[in-house]
């Protein structure tokens, strides 16, 4: 039985940190966090040069599989499953990592402690038992640590060049951490292989830690595991050499080991561990500036307060309304905590250059003049660094940022967690550039270069991407209006805005990352990005402009038509949906997608300069958004097709649609742009429900099964059902068309929608059952999941479309 409200706050009363009378500023508990995403466990602060910790493992069963030392997430590894199973940035939470290759589960658990400054203190618990009892699991770790920037650390525990028996401490100041200490203790339980052939040779070494202390380069900690296995390798190379030639070699635990040097200087330490069996050992991070003094007791309690807690509050977030009929509503559950989870685990901080190429444009993009730059020579450079949290699309493959989906998954995240949604979503408008650009992938550093094909790392500052950030900044916006509707801060005790008054612990817990939900520190955040932002919209109306009057066009709007730049011939990756069909690239062409989405920011910005009381604007913000929707219909709607389509220029000169079914047809419907009696809503429902077009069993699919494309060439946009654009249509037929809404056409809407909604949620939740993940997308024919997993940046929309959180 779950504890009670209060019997939680009790428990986790040393756990919350204190909050000022400034709570806006107040994210402490938000400096250190999982904010490595790329690795199975890894540690940081949100800092640019500062303490990085990371987790290693390999099997001894043989002395091959030390080539296969798992680090950085990666799908060749071929892990059954590894998922946060419960996670919340500011507490801490619980990780599963199933390797039947080398037969052991893993589990990780991270306690986050921050009371007192410098971003306070935390403790791992590492964990470990076989998957199959019957058969040996046998295990080395390697935990790591490493330092870049001003500061030191040292080890402070004896060295023997033997390994050490009991714990290992280390000891370390920078200026930002201040001073610190790390401890790194065993299990007593712990076993480890002692026994075998030639064991007697290596008696002193047997059963202890090992550990070096390595000199790396500015920049080089990244590197961390190439170094450290090299250590192993140069030091075993020569022992195995010398039992080369006898029949039984010794175990290779025996001879697979950390040299036990220390050279001097050194800012990146190791320290490995042998196991036989079930393992535990526990990582003690401790501020000098905190006060709280660390042990297992704190994980022993810790842990389960922070799992409880969270069940809780995911209860209240995230409820599975009755109407949805679960077969197994437990199972479906844990499974919506852990995608959410995993969303919240995947956020990393990430701080680089970036390669951009100022004067690179297509031949059809040639004649613009649409970037206000003085230095417009061509040739990749390296820009300043920047630094960016944000949330990543999948820790396997696309670790790193993403304009594209960010908006996505900060609508999930915002649900949980406003403040920290509004954090990233503050980064992510800092790295808007004076002329209103930003990069529609942040490859900030070598470490994320080193994840990305080189041709895709160079970044132009005429290419966009659908710009989500934008659904973000609505949604907080109504969130924000919808608190008048309940208790308001004042009434939980909870006036922020009272000098030097501390906040009750109650009113912490129940309102922890919604202090921006408060009229006053909401409107202060909308008003700090409103001027950036609305560089970011010129920008799009200045590069992204497409042409009417030049091809004898008739439109309302003489002005609001828009073309993405950047495309090739087969693909237009700055629309987000890289080989969907379009046609030949034509300096005249028109895009529908991308004035669907100018129409949805023109709405946005209209919003916000109305709640900011930016009167002038919303007028003029008002009369766009009117353009842009009469545009769509007199430029996009094809009477002879029955649905909006791109424009293009033919042989003669002449304008004319392109017309291919599928997502981009839908997207005047998605984004909620035609009202609920439109004369083509109609036709637009038809296309959706028809199973001979875009209507499967397992979600709606990005292209007609009846398309002459449908399934070829790379296929990625070409049939495959992705989850953010069901998202949007099932946003729109639940808010736009359907129960909020008493159009002609309510009642086929929610049908649709009713529907729609159990055949994607059951097939993700089928398919993570069956696979252990989900996808980056699924299969238009089966529903099986494809290409890149764990995919759990939008694919976790499931967990909002089955709370129906639109």
């Amino acid at each position: 039985m779950l504890p009670s409200k209060m019997q939680l706050l009790w428990l986790l009363l040393p756990l919350i940190p204190t909050v000022s009378s400034n709570p806006v500023n107040a994210s402490e508990n938000l400096l250190w966090g999982a904010y490595r995403p790329n690795l199975y466990f890894g540690m940081r602060p949100r800092l640019p040069q500062s303490v990085m910790t990371g987790l290693m493992w390999f099997g001894t069963q043989s002395f091959s599989s030390i080539s296969k030392t798992r680090h950085a997430c990666d799908q060749d590894d071929g892990l059954d499953s590894y998922t946060w199973t419960t996670f919340d940035p500011r507490l801490g939470g619980v990780q599963v990592l199933k390797d039947s290759q080398n037969n052991v589960e893993i589990t990780t658990e991270l306690l986050k402690v921050a009371n007192g400054g410098h971003g306070g203190s935390w403790a791992a618990r590492v964990k470990g038992k076989p998957i199959n009892p019957e058969f040996p699991s046998r295990i080395s770790t390697i935990f790591y640590v490493g330092l870049e920037g001003l500061g030191g650390i040292e080890m402070i525990t004896d060295e023997d060049e033997n390994g050490i028996d009991g714990p290992i401490e280390f000891a370390g100041s920078t200026p930002d951490l201040d001073e610190f200490r790390i401890r790194i203790i065993d299990d007593p339980r712990n076993e480890a292989v002692m026994e075998g052939p030639h064991a007697e040779d290596f008696t002193e070494r047997l059963g202890k830690s090992h550990f070096t202390g390595l000199r790396l380069n500015p920049g080089d900690i990244w590197t961390a595991k190439e170094w450290i296995m090299q250590n192993i390798i140069k030091r075993a190379g020569p022992i195995a050499e010398t039992y080369r030639s006898l029949e039984i070699a010794p175990d290779p635990s025996f001879i697979l080991q950390l040299s036990d040097e220390v050279y001097t200087g050194s800012n990146l330490y190791a320290v490995q561990k042998f196991f036989e069996g079930e393992f535990q050992f526990d990582i003690f991070f401790e501020s000098e500036s905190t006060t709280q003094k660390l042990d297992a007791s704190t994980l022993d309690d810790g842990i389960p307060a922070i799992v409880s807690s969270f069940n809780a509050r995911f209860h209240g977030a995230f409820p599975t309304p009755a109407s949805y009929v679960a077969t197994d509503p437990e199972e479906l559950e844990a499974f919506t905590k852990a995608i959410t989870s995993n969303l919240l685990g995947g956020i990393g901080y990430f701080y680089g250059t970036s390669i951009v190429d100022k004067g690179f444009a297509y031949d059809w993009d040639q004649e613009d003049d649409v970037y206000d730059d003085d230095d417009l020579s061509k040739g990749a450079r390296l820009t300043e660094p920047r630094a960016l949290l944000t949330a990543t699309p999948s820790r396997s493959f696309f670790p790193r940022g993403f304009y594209w989906d960010e908006g996505f998954h900060l609508l999930h995240i915002g649900e949980w967690d406003t403040d920290l949604s509004l954090e990233i979503l503050k980064d992510w408008i800092n790295l808007i550039d004076e002329n209103g650009w930003v990069a529609r992938e942040q490859i900030l550093g070598e470490e994320s270069r080193s994840k990305v094909p080189p041709q895709f790392q160079t970044q132009v500052p005429t290419f966009a991407n659908p710009p989500t950030l934008t659904m973000a900044v609505t949604a907080f916006i109504n969130r924000l209006k919808a608190q008048t509707d309940g208790p308001s801060i004042a009434d939980l005790g909870m006036d922020y805005d009272i000098g030097g008054s501390q906040v009750p612990v109650a009113a912490q817990f129940e309102l922890q990352g919604n202090v921006h939900l408060s009229y006053t520190h909401g409107l202060e955040f909308l008003r700090s990005i409103y001027h950036p932002l609305k560089r970011h919209y010129d920008w799009f109306r200045r590069t992204q402009r497409g042409q009417i009057k030049q091809y004898g066009r008739k439109a309302r709007s003489r002005t609001e038509a828009y073309r993405w730049r950047g495309r090739s011939e087969q693909h237009v990756l700055t629309s987000g949906m890289d080989d969907y069909p379009r046609g030949p690239p034509h300096a005249g062409e028109l895009h529908l997608d991308l004035i669907s989405w100018m129409g949805f920011f023109t709405r946005t910005m209209r919003g916000i300069s109305e709640f900011i009381g930016e009167t002038d604007d919303a007028a003029s913000f008002a009369e766009i958004e009117k353009a842009i929707i009469d545009n769509i219909d007199d430029l996009h709607w094809s009477e002879e097709e029955q649905m909006y389509c791109d424009v293009n220029i033919n042989e003669d000169d002449e304008s004319h649609h392109v017309c291919h079914k599928g997502y981009l047809s839908l997207f005047p419907f998605m984004l909620s742009l035609l009202p609920s009696d439109s004369p083509h809503l109609g036709a637009i429902l038809d296309l959706l429900r028809d199973p001979e077009e875009l209507w499967s069993p397992y979600g709606i699919r990005s292209l007609s099964v009846s398309h002459p494309e449908f399934g070829k060439g790379e296929n990625y946009w070409k049939g495959p059902i992705w989850m953010q654009m069901n998202y949007m249509v099932l946003s729109s037929l639940y808010k736009t068309y359907g129960a909020e809404d008493d159009g002609p056409y309510q009642q086929r809407a929610m049908e649709i929608y009713t529907e729609l909604r159990k055949n994607i949620v059951d097939n993700v939740f089928k398919e993570y059952q069956r696979t252990g993940y989900v996808w980056e997308q699924y299969d238009a024919i089966n529903g099986e999941g494809r290409r890149s997993h764990p995919f759990t940046g939008w694919t976790s929309l499931v967990t909002l479309i089955l709370a129906e959180k639109y």
